[in-house]
């Protein structure tokens, strides 16, 4: 199945006029495609997938073509060479699997409905028309579409529609793009529309089972991220429109279509009146990262698939820089560091990652590269360096050079380097090809060695390791400034230590601003120093302490028992990232534990002592004018004192259960989750089982779905364990696109585990049929290794996956979960006394 020619090597279309009529009743498609382009050869391929070709013409004469199913190819034989027009009858189907066009499924007022919907990335144009489904093949396209329509019905696409005629819909001619972009929707929706100041129309569109001010808070972000973006990008929004549109079914989190973003329900629309502070910045950031495409990734285009990070790294940093700058309160960049960095580090200290730059030849394999970890997380940490080096003004005329040279076309990383090295006289490429071509990252050791500050650079591993001689070019941004900017070497030597902290009166430091893509190890001396006074540091330089004290210990090279008396030096911290980092820590110790045992109940202690006085300051119930910061907190302090059965914690949220038993929507979403769990896991009964079952079906509001699955999953008991597992496979209770999370809250549940790995073990075929074609498809792999932690589970794991290891877009994630237990199973095996006595000596 390798794909070692692309097929636009030989056709390169130019134009595509795309006729589709589809009927929803019997979920079938009838087409026509007309492609204008230039043949290389008298021999082509265009791609096909599942479609029931009829006849092929060129140049309007039938033509002789073979259908090549493993390669998912029409192969064509041409008269001759050269400037061709090929056109393709065929048939097809509706799929169901949420690749191609597919129906998604809501109710309204108990009458079920759908929408029709398309997700064409990574490769599932080629599912809804014949075409050359590769990035770099970009054309124009003129779409024309016909449905079984009923009254009060909106059809939308990358273009605005221009006319109508006989029932069949038109739409304007694209700019030059590639396939996976394209897009088109249509059923029973409602909008608001307003406009930027440059012009461009913005609209956000819904199913009628929400409220209508559901779409409040998504249509102001989006206008106003556009004219962010025209501002900083300098260069103007490309198209027409940017409708933005929620789709009840949706695989991915949200896609980037040209001028027709989709989205899950979700990351689109909120309860303005009721929503946590945290998923109101989750869901800004996922808008303004599908806008920032707009630009980067569909005015130019990585031109193939392993410069994939040119798309979404970037798209990652810039969601940040963009709400920093619409809503600069919020302190965004904060939640970079407690979201994205931790990601990037757990992930890409284990041997066997993926560089950010990925060959990639096997289709199969493309899905495989959407490692969310390395290809956004440490991308977007990668560019956060680069723009701590060149600075705004540099970075933003490097982009508009960038832009100017490749709109509309295909670029490759080297070309943006190039772009941002010209603008900022620095050679870019050269410091960031050691990071976006290798695997991994540094640890940097510092330390006093013969009275001498000196730093080192090696790997850093969390478990087994094979030492590959790796370098980096580190911006190191020391607050001393003999430490170089950027070290280049494996070692180098700073000078006297003593001379150099008198003259600088401060400990040392590196990383500062935890901006650069390492971590720290000092050595005794220098870490006491820092420990010394580290409650007078600024709080993101008290998590990055934390967060680098934490990857040392998950590898292996500073003992998890040292980290637990510093917990109570942080936990009065008024900061949320500082209780993030805390906490992280905190809840790392739960694997050194089994339940009901005395070790536990001396955690479950450990923890009420950290939480205890936070609790106490901020209470259950939001207070008015409190700090984003207090909001932002108390959910994570409360979590820990029902952790912690503290009794107060456990009655209060009884309290405000049963004063809303008639109304738990209405509870306050920050605390609401822990309201729920609480009330299942403490008091809970069959008939509580079922109203929130019902509930959860029933409502549109996609965060009190997010609660209720995270209370129902928390249930210890057996039988209601069972009723959710036999659920899983429901698709009219829990969504395809939802299971996952399902799946993980019963199988993180001690008592549901089994029950939850059984199932996943039995109908792996099952889901995947179900799920299989999806880029997510392989984080249920994931899923399991970040829980299991027994030698049992462990040898259960390699004894199912093991036989799966060739699987096209799984061997990877098989291959480095294998590694995430096993290192969790030492770990434990190796610290486990040592920890506990540590929590025991803390709780005294």
């Amino acid at each position: 199945m390798t794909e070692l020619k692309r097929f636009y090597e030989t056709f390169q279309p130019t134009h595509y006029n795309i006729y589709l009529d589809i009927n929803r009743e019997n979920k079938k498609i009838t087409g026509k495609t007309t492609i204008s382009g230039n043949a290389k050869e008298s021999t082509i391929s265009i791609h096909q997938k599942d479609l029931a070709v009829d006849t092929v013409q060129a140049n309007d004469q039938d033509v002789s073509f073979t259908i090549d199913r493993d390669n998912d190819a029409i192969r064509i034989d041409l008269p001759q060479a050269g400037e061709t027009t090929l056109t393709v009858t065929y048939t097809a189907s509706l799929t169901d699997s949420m690749m191609g066009i597919y129906p998604s499924y809501y109710e309204v007022d108990g009458v079920k409905k759908q929408i029709i919907g398309t997700q064409f990335e990574t490769n599932f144009a080629r599912q809804a028309f014949p075409c050359v489904d590769e990035p770099e093949a970009k054309a124009t396209f003129d779409l024309a579409i016909k449905f079984d329509e009923h009254a009060g019905e909106t059809i939308l696409s990358n273009m605005p529609e221009k006319k109508v005629e006989n029932g069949v819909h038109y739409f304007d001619t694209t700019v030059r793009m590639s396939t996976y972009l394209i897009a088109f929707a249509f059923g029973e929706l409602q909008s608001k529309m307003t406009t930027t100041k440059s012009g461009v129309k913005v609209g956000v569109f819904a199913t009628k089972a929400h409220k209508a001010n559901e779409l409040d808070f998504a249509l102001d972000i989006a206008k106003r991220s556009i004219e962010f973006y025209e501002d900083f990008y300098q260069t103007p929004y490309p198209l027409p429109h940017s409708w933005q549109l929620a789709l009840p079914d949706f695989s991915a989190g949200a896609m980037e279509n040209w001028g027709l973003v989709t989205y899950r329900e979700a990351y689109l629309l909120l309860d303005p009146d009721n929503t946590a502070l945290d998923m109101k910045q989750l869901v800004a950031t996922v808008i303004a990262h599908e806008l920032a495409h707009q630009w980067f990734g569909d005015l130019v285009t990585m031109k193939w698939w392993d410069d994939l990070w040119l798309n979404e790294s970037f798209a990652n940093m810039m969601e940040y820089v963009a709400i920093d700058a619409i809503e600069p309160d919020w302190h965004i960049w904060e939640t970079f560091q407690t979201s994205d960095v931790p990601a990037a580090l757990q992930r890409d200290a284990t041997d066997g990652v993926q560089s950010v730059h990925v060959q990639v030849n096997n289709p199969a394999e493309i899905d495989a590269l959407f490692d969310a970890a390395i290809v956004y997380a440490k991308g977007a940490r990668m560019l956060v360096m680069v723009r701590a080096l060149l600075g705004d003004d540099a970075l933003r005329a490097g982009l508009k050079k960038y832009f100017e040279a490749h709109h509309y076309g295909n670029a490759t990383g080297a070309d943006l380097w190039a772009a941002l090295g010209e603008a900022s006289n620095l050679d870019v490429g050269a410091i960031m090809n050691s990071w976006l071509d290798q695997p991994g990252y540094p640890v940097v050791s510092a330390s006093v060695i013969d009275g001498n500050l000196t730093l080192s650079q090696q790997q850093f591993f969390i478990g087994e390791g094979k030492e590959a001689g790796r370098q980096w070019r580190i911006p190191l941004n020391g607050n001393y400034d003999v430490a170089p900017e950027i070290m280049d070497q494996q070692q180098v030597n700073l000078g006297n230590y003593n001379d150099l902290r008198k003259a600088n009166g401060k400990p040392f430091r590196l990383n500062v601003g935890n901006n650069s893509h390492f971590i720290v190890k000092y050595d005794k001396t220098l870490l006491d120093d820092i420990l010394a006074d580290a409650t007078s540091l600024d709080a993101i330089s008290q998590l990055q302490l934390l967060q680098d004290l934490r990857y040392l210990a998950e590898g292996h090279q500073l003992s998890y028992a040292a980290l637990v008396p510093l917990l109570s030096k942080f936990a009065d911290s008024h900061a949320t990232i500082v209780n993030a980092g805390l906490y992280r820590i905190a809840n790392d110790l739960k694997k050194f534990v089994l339940a009901e045992s005395k070790e536990k109940k001396q955690l479950q202690a450990l923890f009420d002592q950290l939480s205890s006085k936070q609790v106490a300051r901020l209470g259950w119930t939001g207070k008015a004018g409190e700090s984003n910061d207090d909001q932002l907190t108390r959910p994570i302090v409360l979590n820990a004192a029902l952790y912690a059965e503290n009794e107060k914690a456990i009655a209060s949220a009884h309290e405000l259960f049963s004063a809303n038993s008639d109304k738990l929507e209405t509870l306050s979403a920050a605390i609401r989750v822990f309201v729920l769990r609480n009330e299942v896991k403490n008091f809970g009964s069959e008939a509580l089982f079922k109203k929130l079952l019902t509930a959860y079906r029933q409502t549109s509001d996609a965060s009190y779905k997010s609660d209720i699955c995270s209370a129902l999953t928390s249930t210890t008991d057996p039988a209601l364990i069972m009723k959710l597992v036999e659920s899983f496979e429901d698709a009219n209770t829990i969504k395809p696109q939802d299971l996952r999370a399902w799946f993980r809250g019963v199988l993180a549940n001690e008592d549901g585990q089994q029950a939850a790995w059984d199932w996943i073990r039995n109908d792996w075929q099952w889901l995947e049929d179900t799920v299989g074609g999806d880029m997510e498809f392989s984080t249920y792999i994931t899923v399991i290794a970040s829980i299991f932690k027994t030698p049992t589970r462990l040898a259960e794991f390699k004894a199912f996956f093991e036989p799966k290891i060739q699987t096209p877009g799984l061997t990877r994630e098989i291959q480095m979960d294998i590694k995430v237990i096993e290192t969790r199973v030492k770990l434990i095996k190796d610290e486990r006394q040592a920890v506990n006595d540590a929590v025991s000596e803390a709780v005294k």
